[in-house]
């Protein structure tokens, strides 16, 4: 049987950029989310939504600013309201500590992820103006409870064209990173709203056979 424990694996770590603010209620159990941004080599820094149970806040004073490393899944959940269905991606936080080797240059900010989960549409593949490769996967990776978190991810070059390849039901193991990114989504003729997307930038992908 497959492994639920180790088909969704992340690691980040990075600045709390905002407060942590109410999310949800299970079964008593309060739940919080807030914003970690994780900078990449460029400079740029993913704004990676993390959730986390209130036991695992028990004790501990976080605050912005703080620099944290947190373990967790990538999960996704639709969020169903008179606009539509939305894909809703976030970082569900199993372990959450103070980190304070960030500003050392020779320790990076993490951002690491491995999913083990099934090609769940057909893969789109594409090429940009400059003859860059690209396509997009979209993968069902099982969770406990007979759940599966749903995960778009992104894949560049040679990846992007083995991924093209790839047919509905295979299954597969990717490593990379989470990664934000924003677009612009016009609402009508006058009005643009600027959204983020969330999905995981692919550094490996490899058919895993059943």
């Amino acid at each position: 049987m497959q492994n639920v424990q180790i088909n969704n694996v992340a690691v980040l770590s990075g600045k709390i950029s905002d407060e942590l603010i109410f999310s949800h209620e299970v079964y008593d159990e309060k739940f919080y989310s807030f914003t970690l941004s994780v900078p990449r080599l460029s400079g740029v820094a993913d704004e990676i939504i993390i959730t986390v149970s209130e036991h695992l806040l028990h004790g501990k004073d976080f605050n912005v600013g703080d620099e944290i490393m947190v373990n967790g899944q990538f999960r996704s959940y639709n969020n169903y309201s008179s606009a539509g269905n939305k894909l809703i991606l976030t970082m569900f936080a199993k372990d959450i500590t103070k980190a304070n080797t960030c500003d050392d240059e020779s320790e990076p900010y993490v951002n690491e992820i491995t999913l083990n989960g099934f090609v769940c549409k057909p893969p789109i593949y594409r090429t940009t103006p400059f003859g860059r490769e690209i396509s997009d996967l979209l993968i069902a990776v099982n969770r406990t409870y007979n759940k599966s978190d749903y995960i778009p991810c992104i894949a560049w070059g040679r990846n992007a064209k083995f991924a093209s390849t790839l047919s509905v039901g295979d299954r597969v193991e990717i490593k990379g990173r989470i990664q934000s990114r924003e677009y612009q989504k016009k609402i009508s003729e006058d009005e643009v709203v600027t959204k983020v997307a969330y999905e995981v930038s692919v550094s490996k992908i490899a058919l895993v056979e059943n």
